[in-house]
């Protein structure tokens, strides 16, 4: 059973993220909060495998929330919801490990499917997600796209060709077990690479590594066990 939690100051979004979520018999929706703080200290009491936050919360917003999830209860992967306007936002949640980032209007059963992606170690970025941080990084002062995608393929040409495999899994949301599975190895090798494209690319989390592999275009289509 994956337990959940959720956090959102409008109660009528928390009630529908339940509702999606309890849709499948393997999700149980173990606690919900109106903010940040709640939502720190309701992870901290339940120890959910996921918690799906809210960027904008009162009290502690939802990049702090996440940070401090991450800080004291790691054993917990964080699923942002966010909406269009938010870039700034997410390239900070980013920094703070958050492991996925979806867009409140989309489908329920992508909810789902990063639910169970997340729970199982995987991170995410919603290609509208994915879409709209390279833009924006790109129009953020940090030069061009051009240049900014010239400059992701550099780092990732640095990486070996089983790590630049594997960060292309990164980048479609994989999970240690489904990238152990298509390459054929146990997931213990899979976790050694991971850490080492992560050291490589001097990034923090998986999520960051998407962003790089989206940059570089080297995301591969999603396949049937990621659904």
């Amino acid at each position: 059973m994956i337990r959940v939690l959720i956090a959102d100051d409008e109660a009528m979004i928390r009630a529908g993220v339940r509702a999606v979520l309890t849709t499948d018999p393997d999700i149980d929706v173990v606690a919900e909060a109106a903010d940040g703080h709640d939502a720190v200290e309701l992870v901290r009491r339940h120890r959910p495998q996921v918690a799906v936050l809210d960027i904008r919360m009162p009290k502690v917003n939802g990049i702090e929330a996440a940070a401090e999830i991450h800080r004291t209860v790691p054993t917990t992967g964080v699923i942002m919801l966010t909406t269009f306007g938010e870039d700034d936002y997410i390239l900070q949640a980013l920094g703070g490990g958050a492991a996925g980032f979806l867009i409140k209007s989309g489908e329920p059963e992508e909810l789902i499917a990063r639910v169970r992606a997340v729970a199982d170690g995987a991170a995410y970025l919603s290609p509208k997600v994915a879409a709209r941080v390279v833009a924006h990084l790109a129009s953020s002062g940090a030069g061009a796209l051009a240049g900014r995608r010239g400059a992701a393929r550099e780092r990732v040409n640095r990486l070996t060709a089983r790590e630049r495999e594997v960060l292309s899994f990164l980048g479609s949301g994989l999970s240690n077990g489904q990238i152990a599975r298509r390459l054929h190895v146990v997931e213990g090798t899979v976790k050694a690479h991971v850490s080492s494209v992560l050291a490589r690319l001097g990034v923090d989390n998986r999520a960051a590594a998407a962003v790089v592999a989206h940059e570089a275009g080297i995301v591969l289509p999603p396949a049937p066990d990621q659904q």
